[in-house]
């Protein structure tokens, strides 16, 4: 299953609350902790947010998986429906995964999630470079590389995209997901999420441009691209509107 040589980039994130079904929070005291975190196979996954980049950096696509199909059906075939749809697509077009801290949440929880319901992964298990850590070719984690994998403590994407002109949270953090299901507030989840997306795409081509593998100019154009089709789009307005754009896009070129 070798990747195209012009490999295309698939950014990532997933929002989850507790599958109470299988697990229960341990209590202390004859008390449940307030937001006691589950392990990796115990985190149901409700949204999949995806930001989908061409070989140039240009946005082909931003959105949820599984948005079109709705929400019908239990809990579990509506989290298979999604393992099934991601790993669908994964599979045929063989992008390079963009995650912030996806090598310590996300793939895990996708993979575990999956042999929960029975769904196969075979890109995932068949590519050496997706679990790779050390490879940027098949999956690339902001955070895992901006931590020097492991030889620094990572910062928070709030924190991370803040210091590159980003907002940040934008009124909503992970904590609160598990109650706006509850209420039945799927469609905030859901934008919630793409806004994580989107400002990770941001940093992933900023992260570009630390690396070298585009210019200060090809940095400054694809990111007022992006901008535009963000806002084009509508849905990270609050990102957009958050975001400084002097400090975003002010970079300057290397030295001859």
């Amino acid at each position: 299953m070798a990747r195209a040589p012009s490999a295309e980039y698939l950014v990532l994130d997933i929002e989850t609350i507790p599958d109470t079904e299988r697990w229960q929070p341990p209590e202390v005291q004859g008390e449940v902790p307030r937001g006691a975190f589950p392990p990796s196979w115990a985190h149901r996954i409700v949204v999949i947010g995806c930001l989908w980049l061409d070989h140039g950096y240009r946005l082909k696509r931003i959105g949820v998986v599984g948005d079109a199909a709705g929400g019908t059906g239990t809990a579990d075939e509506r989290e298979r429906a999604l393992l099934e749809d991601f790993s669908r697509f994964v599979g045929k077009h063989r992008p390079v995964l963009v995650t912030y801290n996806g090598r310590g949440f996300d793939l895990p929880v996708l993979a575990l999630r999956s042999l929960c319901h029975g769904v196969a992964l075979p890109w995932y298990y068949r590519d050496h470079s997706t679990r790779y850590r050390y490879s940027d070719q098949g999956h690339l984690d902001l955070c895992d590389w901006l931590a020097d994998h492991g030889a620094t403590r990572s910062g928070s994407l709030d924190a991370i995209a803040r210091l590159i002109g980003l907002p940040g949270k934008t009124g909503i953090d992970g904590s609160q997901v598990e109650g706006l299901y509850a209420a039945g507030q799927l469609a905030e989840i859901q934008r919630y999420c793409l806004t994580d997306v989107a400002q990770t795409a941001l940093l992933f081509l900023r992260f570009r441009l630390l690396q070298g593998q585009i210019t200060a100019d090809e940095y400054r154009a694809r990111t007022q691209e992006l901008i535009d089709a963000l806002v084009a789009d509508g849905r990270v307005s609050g990102v957009l509107e958050g975001m400084n754009a002097a400090h975003l896009l002010g970079v300057s070129a290397p030295p001859a």
